[in-house]
């Protein structure tokens, strides 16, 4: 990649960074009443947790997204293949069934967030270290068997809404769908604790996925521990995505739709650029997308309906192009 499109890049991620920047701003100021400093500190209160949320949402999945497609090298797969996203539907359901609605591990953020990360993690971690291994190091294999797990999840947890108590399942139903209502900063605090420590320890592999790109062999050749790079990256990624769907539920095509939008915006292979450019489509996508919803939806429809009915569409998109080229 020459100088002269590096610069268009970081021009253009400029430019995203300040549509980011606007609309937090428009998230932040549109519909508050200045002239009331008591309701203005009241909105800035509810809001500013709801919007950081948001910026550590899109993040977490932005990257990871980049990161899982480059391991499995194929731009039209997502993370919420790797089952998360089913597995946090299968615990809120678990728990409800079993514990009822009224337990602390359902009525309280903070133990719920808990459980969710605890059980997403170590499911990751666990599971698809020993898949990795038992497959022979073969992604593809880990990425058919994570895809029959979330079918396995779903079955599970509709076998157990189909005989729940109705009134337990209305007070179900708003945990299983993403939202960005209601977030404390404990949880932000924590999210952004584990995210850190994510980076941190992957760091040293983060820096190899350029040249991870360019296959196994090359990768071996120039002295890469492909394996262990590989493995390592997966369960970053599986961790990433856990943190972002027990913050805030579920969102399926938002990995694909940011990630795409990133290359075919900078049209890079460094990893770098194309991370921040997910990233920042992600809170564009999040906040305008909450804006929108807050404003003049007024709550009735979740950011997540939008989101997950425009990815469908962009997927058949992205199948349509790939078939042509």
């Amino acid at each position: 990649m020459n100088t002269s499109a590096c610069r268009k890049n970081i021009r253009k991620l400029m430019f995203m960074l300040l549509l980011v920047a606007l609309a937090g701003a428009a998230y932040m100021l549109v519909g508050v009443n200045f002239e009331n400093q008591k309701l203005f500190a009241y909105a800035m209160k509810i809001r500013t947790p709801k919007l950081i949320a948001m910026l550590i949402t899109a993040f977490a999945i932005g990257g990871a997204s980049i990161v899982f497609q480059s391991i499995i090298n194929n731009t039209i797969v997502t993370p919420c293949l790797l089952g998360m996203n089913s597995l946090y539907t299968l615990i809120h359901t678990a728990i409800v069934f079993f514990a009822g609605s009224g337990s602390l591990l359902a009525r309280n953020a903070n133990a719920a967030f808990a459980a969710d990360l605890l059980l997403m993690g170590v499911v990751a971690t666990v599971v698809y270290s020993y898949l990795f291994k038992k497959t022979r190091h073969n992604v593809l294999y880990v990425l058919l068997i994570g895809t029959v797990l979330s079918s396995f999840f779903s079955s599970i947890q509709t076998t157990l809404t189909r005989v729940m108590d109705p009134n337990e399942y209305d007070s179900l139903l708003s945990t299983l769908v993403a939202s960005f209502s209601n977030i404390n900063s404990e949880i932000i605090l924590f999210s952004v604790v584990v995210l850190a420590v994510v980076i941190f320890v992957l760091r040293k592999d983060l820096a190899l996925l350029n040249v991870i790109t360019l296959g196994k062999d090359q990768a071996v050749n120039l002295g890469v521990d492909y394996d262990r790079t590989i493995r390592r990256l997966l369960l970053g990624v599986t961790l990433c995505i856990a943190v972002a769907t027990a913050m805030v539920g579920p969102i399926s095509f938002l990995g694909l739709i940011i990630a795409n939008l990133s290359r075919q915006l900078l049209k890079t292979f460094r990893h770098g650029q194309l991370i921040l450019g997910s990233a920042l489509f992600g809170m564009i996508v999040l906040v305008g997308g909450q804006l929108i919803v807050e404003q003049v939806f007024t709550y009735a429809i979740p950011v997540s309906v939008f989101i997950t009915v425009g990815g469908g569409i962009y997927f058949l998109y992205l199948l349509l192009t790939n078939r042509r080229v």
